[in-house]
């Protein structure tokens, strides 16, 4: 902006405020002290955010003897202290509120009643009443398939049943036991093969 412009007249400036004077530091409120109280020091409880003003030495002296809990029981004190790690707020089960933990619905499901659990897969269904039961039995993959019909077992057999006849047919085609057969030594070594991928799956 030019020096000679005619808006460079029309600019006003604030007025300088003068400074307020300054106020007197109040006098402390411990009874007989006649010192400065520029420390506070808290009222109590159920007055938060209001403070007694003490000087420095009657403000160390106040806290020595300060008390949060005065006047409380020890079970009101285990009761606060509790209700403090939640921000004394109110708090449920997780995923249940008070309303639904009450409900007949959740009460029967703690008590082992699923009558009215929607289960459209049957999942929780167990006859026994005796918790969640899932699907015994999954689709085989082709090469499990395989195993099973090498160990000449059916698709449902049990882990015994499968340790069992792995033993049965390691002697059977054992190459010291058939004078080195290559026929009964390649059936040996497909049935090693196929006890390990059933092993690897789960199946025992």
């Amino acid at each position: 902006m030019r020096l000679d412009s005619k808006y460079f007249d029309r600019i006003r400036t604030s007025r300088k405020r003068e400074p307020e004077p300054e106020q007197a530091p109040p006098t402390c409120q411990w009874d007989g002290c006649d010192k400065k109280g520029v420390h506070r020091a808290p009222v109590g409880r159920n007055a938060e955010g209001q403070f007694f003003l003490f000087c420095f030495e009657h403000v160390k002296d106040y806290n020595k003897g300060y008390n949060y809990f005065s006047g409380l029981s020890d079970g009101e004190i285990a009761r606060y202290q509790k209700e403090a790690i939640t921000g004394h707020r109110p708090t449920w089960t997780v995923g249940v509120n008070k309303a639904a933990k009450n409900s007949p619905l959740q009460s029967e499901v703690r008590s082992g009643a699923y009558t009215r659990v929607r289960d459209p897969f049957g999942f929780v269904k167990d006859s026994k009443g005796s918790g969640p039961r899932f699907p015994e039995q999954r689709k085989l993959k082709s090469l499990e398939t395989k195993a099973f019909d090498t160990m000449g077992l059916a698709a449902n057999a049990t882990s015994a049943e499968i340790k069992s006849r792995y033993k049965e047919l390691v002697k059977k085609h054992h190459p010291d036991a058939n004078g080195g057969d290559r026929g009964s030594e390649e059936r040996f070594r497909a049935v090693i093969q196929a006890y390990q991928l059933l092993k690897q799956n789960g199946f025992c």
